[in-house]
Formats: structure tokens, C-alpha cells, sequence
């Protein structure tokens, strides 16, 4: 509930404030009502009444249940405001937090379970706060008003509101209970739902190939009958409530004529007319007490859920970053990049990833990195812009510990091309010019310059509007090569003093890798380059190319000199390149 809370602006308080007022007048004149009705039953069973009378006390009726309407509709405008404001606040939160996760925050919650708190979870707790909020006001107030004007009457009556309502709590709370564990078990298989769907629409593709789509309709048609069965067991328990409380609301109303039967039995003269007409006030009152608990039971039923959504989000937020945000903007030195015996290891692993490494990279200067399928390359490159902090030893860019840097101006200062290339839905000129590079906006030509070193202008003089081609969601509408090139022409863009490239050639045949790593050459010649890589002709030029096995550095040098000092780097070389192609 804090966290709801925090999201709660002073306008908000306000707008509660004016829809208190509103609720009250609500209460009011619904429960002046009942003694206008009284008015009118008197005045019928009044031998010698007037018409008059009857007309103005009908009129003071229909004003009081137009103005409880019109307080209804005010309460409803006012409440709604409160509740997209606040699901609005929720869900940039969320949004905000997520941008500060590293991969380690980002494995633990999953990417489908994020998704599913920040649209479903939020949904919950909209809802729940624009149905509930005015119902936890309204129905308190509404129950104690009307049993305080019973409990003027006749005790017995005044008694058989009381089982009654002691009655619906009992059966409120036995409701709850059941349902609450159900609720829990809901929202983790909406996300097993979200995450299977995900994956199918991801994977289509290799499902088609496989022929596998019976395989994944199984699992689909699995996790949706589960979660289907559940909200079954929870709609049934909640549908339970209605009919019981209905046949409560009948037994109060009959028991409370049947009291009034015998008072008016034993009654004499005028008091057979008073106890007649306080019997319809009564009832109305009654009917008044178990409707605002009728109120509470809908608010129940979105209670559980909302709760356990309420948790969810709470898990988000209050997750403590494994990645705290530095001080420092700018460095000592320009372009360096430094590793001092650095080791690094996965939150609970047994084993380490990445073990002593050390080595050190200049501007200017070219570094490589290869190595078997798990030996710990991209992890090294991702711990640059720290994307994980290293477990022992510094990582220094510029003359400065990583840790010491504020992580926007620490990535400013390089740019990283990911292994699995990223395009995001918008135009071409979006994709190249994306993000902050703390420089400025990037211009039009700067875009084209880009595109050209990235052998990318080519293929997007064919599209149709060039630069204003439109790029679908993923870039699905490109090919894998196509996508690599415009993720290092976004690289190029930003002007960085650091280049990474996590394996970001390797969708592109040998000619084109050659052109554009000649052009990268010319263009980045002041930035520093770290290249990880699979093929030899990639990094065969380097100033250094560093070998790694098993999360060790086993061999550090140029070309020829691993061809003659390092077993593993001849093993690769040798495995890929000719005996005239290695000299």
C-alpha cells in the first residue's frame, strides 16, 4: 500500500477530498429517503390527510434521489482521475526501474514477468482503486449511519441487523480464504502464459521448420487450461457470494416484518401507525446496511488479486540495484581501457565465468578477443559498460574504476554493438541517429556518414523513402545482415571514443566484413576498438588479440606471434584458414 501511496500526487488528495464531500451528500439523501417514505405511509393511513402533503413529501423524494445521483456521477468522475493517475505513475515507474536493471535484475524477474506487472499487475490495481476506492468509503459509513438510525428504534430490530451483519462477514471472510492462495497461483500463470505466447510468436520461424507447432500447441493449451481451471475455482467461489447474500438480504427484510408483526400486534391506538411506519423506514434502513455490504463483496472480489499485484509491483520497485550509479563524469586519461585482475562469477554460480584477467587497451589501438563458444568473451566486453560489475579486480576506462563513473556518462563514452543485432520500429534515420550521446543531436549527414562506413548506404538507396524507410518492430523487415550493418552504423554515429563489437560481423560475408572494418579503420582511427569474434580474418590485423579458454586469458599478442606461442589460437586459426592464408 506505500507504494500506491508514493504515487499519489497532491491533486489526487484533493480530488478524494471533493468526492468525500460527494459521498457523504450521497449517504445523506439516500438515507432521507426512508423518512419521507414514512411521511407518506403516516400520511396515507392518516384518516383526513390531504393530497398536498403526500405530493410535497413525493417531491422531496425525487430531489433526493436525483441529487444522490448526480453525487454518484461527481464521486465517479473524481475517483476515475485518482485511479489512471495513479496506474499512469505506476507503470512509468515500473518503466523507469527497468531501465536501471543490469542482466542480473533482468534475469530474476524475466522478461515476461515484467511485462506482466507492468500492464496486468497495474490493471489490478487501477481497477481495484477506481471501483473499491469509493466503496470503502461510502460502505462504512453508509452501514454505521443506517444502524445507528435502527438502533433509535426497537431493540429486536436493532438486533436482527446485528446476526445479520455478523452473518455477512462470516461468509465474506471463509470467501476470501479460499480465494487468496488461488489469486497468487493466477498471476504466476498469467506469466507462464505470457511467456509461452511470447515465445511461439518469437520463434515461429524454427517451430515452422520443425514442425513442431503440436508440440507447442500442447504446452499453450496446458498453461491456458491452468490458468483457465483457476479462475474458474475463484469466479465459482466469488459467484457463490451474490445468491447467499441475496437470500441474507431476503431473510433480514422478512425477519424484520415479522418483528415489526408482533409490535404492532401488541401495539395500541396510535402506536399501531407509528410502529407501521417506523417498520418501513426500517427496512429500508436494513436493506440500506446489507446493499453497502453488497458494495464491499465486488470490492472483495478484485481484493486478493489486487494484493498479490500489489506485491509484484512492490518486488520491482523496491529491488535493490547490483549496479549502483557513480559520481564521476570524466576521466583522467582519453580512450583507455585497462582489466587488473579481473575476476567474475554469476550470482549463485559455483563456478567463475571469467578468472584473473588482465590487459589493457590504448587509444588508437585495436583489441580482440576469440576463443571457444563459452569462454567467457561477451561477459568481458559487457562488464565495460557494466552490465555486470566485476566480482574481484577493477575494470578502468579513461584512467577511472567503472564503479566510480555515473553509468550515463560512463556509456556515452563508447558505443556497443550487441551480438544479436537490435532494431526498434521507426523509420531508418531513427535506428541509426537512436539515443543520447551526450553531444548533441546527431545530424543528417553524420547519419549518412555512418551508414556509408557501415557499407549500409547501398541497400537503403534501394528502399522505398531511403533513410525514411520504415523499420517493423525488431527489424523484420530486414535482413540479418542488413541489421548488423545499421547496428554498427548507429555505433558510428555517436562519435564515441570506444568501440565494442560483441561478434557484430558475423552475419556479414568476407568482402563486406573486409570493406567495412578498412573503413571502420580510416573513420575511428583516434577510438579505441575491442572486437570480439569468431573468425580469424576479423581480427588478424589487431594490435592485440587476446585469447580466451575456459574464462582464461591463455594467450596475449599479435597474429603471428599466438601462430607461434599459443596452442589454442594455432588450433583456431588452423581449423579456419589455409596453410598459405596463415603466414
Amino acid at each position: 500500500m506505500k507504494i500506491v501511496l508514493q504515487h499519489v500526487t497532491k491533486r489526487d488528495w484533493l480530488f478524494l477530498a471533493i468526492s468525500f464531500i460527494f459521498i457523504i451528500s450521497q449517504i445523506w439523501l439516500d438515507l432521507k429517503i426512508p423518512e419521507f417514505m414514512s411521511e407518506i405511509t403516516r400520511l396515507i393511513q392518516t384518516p383526513g390527510s390531504e393530497l398536498q402533503p403526500v405530493l410535497t413529501s413525493g417531491f422531496y423524494m425525487l430531489l433526493c434521489a436525483l441529487g444522490s445521483m448526480a453525487a454518484a456521477i461527481f464521486t465517479g468522475f473524481f475517483i476515475a482521475k485518482i485511479a489512471v493517475g495513479v496506474s499512469m505513475r505506476l507503470r512509468a515507474s515500473i518503466f523507469d526501474k527497468t531501465l536501471d536493471f543490469s542482466t542480473a535484475e533482468l534475469n530474476k524477474f524475466s522478461t515476461a514477468s515484467l511485462i506482466t506487472r507492468c500492464t496486468n499487475d497495474v490493471t489490478q490495481i487501477q481497477t481495484l482503486v477506481a471501483m473499491g476506492l469509493q466503496t470503502f468509503i461510502k460502505a462504512p459509513i453508509l452501514a454505521v449511519w443506517a444502524i445507528t438510525k435502527i438502533s433509535s428504534s426497537a431493540s429486536a430490530w436493532t438486533i436482527t441487523t446485528a446476526i445479520t451483519v455478523v452473518l455477512i462477514v462470516i461468509i465474506l471472510a471463509s470467501a476470501i480464504a479460499v480465494v487468496y492462495p488461488k489469486t497468487i497461483r493466477l498471476q504466476k500463470l498469467t506469466d507462464q502464459l505470457n511467456r509461452i505466447a511470447r515465445e511461439h510468436l518469437m520463434g515461429l520461424r524454427v517451430i515452422r521448420a520443425y514442425n513442431a507447432e503440436n508440440f507447442q500447441a500442447e504446452n499453450f493449451e496446458e498453461a491456458n487450461s491452468e490458468l483457465t481451471n483457476t479462475n474458474l475455482a475463484i469466479n465459482r467461489t466469488m459467484a457463490f457470494l451474490t445468491p447467499v447474500l441475496t437470500s441474507v438480504s431476503s431473510g433480514l427484510s422478512l425477519a424484520i416484518y415479522a418483528v415489526g408483526a408482533f409490535l404492532i400486534q401488541d401495539a395500541v391506538g396510535p402506536d399501531k401507525l407509528n410502529l407501521f411506519s417506523d417498520m418501513i423506514v426500517m427496512s429500508s434502513y436494513a436493506m440500506q446496511v446489507v446493499f453497502s455490504f453488497i458494495m464491499l463483496v465486488f470490492t472483495f472480489i478484485m481484493l486478493p488479486r489486487a494484493v498479490v499485484s500489489l506485491r509484484r509491483i512492490t518486488e520491482v520497485l523496491t529491488t535493490p540495484l547490483s549496479i549502483p550509479n557513480g559520481t564521476k563524469t570524466v576521466g583522467t586519461e582519453s580512450g583507455t581501457i585497462e582489466f587488473d585482475n579481473v575476476s567474475f562469477s554469476y550470482p549463485d554460480a559455483e563456478e567463475a565465468v571469467l578468472e584473473n584477467i588482465s590487459f589493457s587497451a590504448k587509444k588508437g589501438e585495436t583489441v580482440a578477443f576469440i576463443g571457444a563458444t563459452g569462454a567467457g568473451k561477451t561477459t568481458l566486453l559487457q562488464m565495460i559498460p557494466r552490465f555486470y560489475d566485476a566480482t574481484t579486480g577493477s575494470v578502468r576506462v579513461d584512467g577511472v574504476d567503472v564503479k566510480e563513473y555515473d553509468v550515463h556518462a560512463l556509456r556515452n563514452r563508447m558505443s556497443y554493438i550487441t551480438q544479436k543485432s537490435i532494431l526498434f520500429s521507426g523509420t531508418i534515420t531513427d535506428n541509426i541517429a537512436y539515443g543520447d550521446n551526450g553531444q548533441g543531436e546527431i545530424t543528417a549527414e553524420a547519419i549518412k556518414k555512418a551508414a556509408e562506413i557501415s557499407q549500409a548506404s547501398d541497400f537503403i538507396a534501394q528502399k522505398e523513402g531511403q533513410y525514411d524507410a520504415h523499420v517493423a518492430q525488431g527489424g523484420s523487415n530486414f535482413s540479418g545482415g542488413q541489421k548488423q550493418r545499421l547496428s554498427i552504423a548507429r555505433a558510428v554515429a555517436r562519435d564515441p571514443q570506444i568501440y565494442l563489437f560483441d561478434d557484430s560481423f558475423s552475419a556479414l560475408d568476407y568482402k563486406t566484413d573486409k570493406v567495412l572494418r578498412h573503413a571502420l579503420r580510416d573513420a575511428a582511427k583516434d577510438a579505441t576498438l575491442l572486437i570480439v569474434a569468431q573468425r580469424i580474418g576479423t581480427i588478424r590485423n589487431a594490435d592485440k588479440i587476446i585469447v580466451l579458454d575456459d574464462g582464461k586469458a591463455v594467450g596475449i599478442g599479435t597474429h603471428s606471434q599466438l601462430l607461434a606461442d599459443c596452442p589454442v589460437y594455432r588450433e583456431i586459426a588452423q581449423s579456419q584458414l589455409s596453410e598459405e592464408e596463415l603466414v
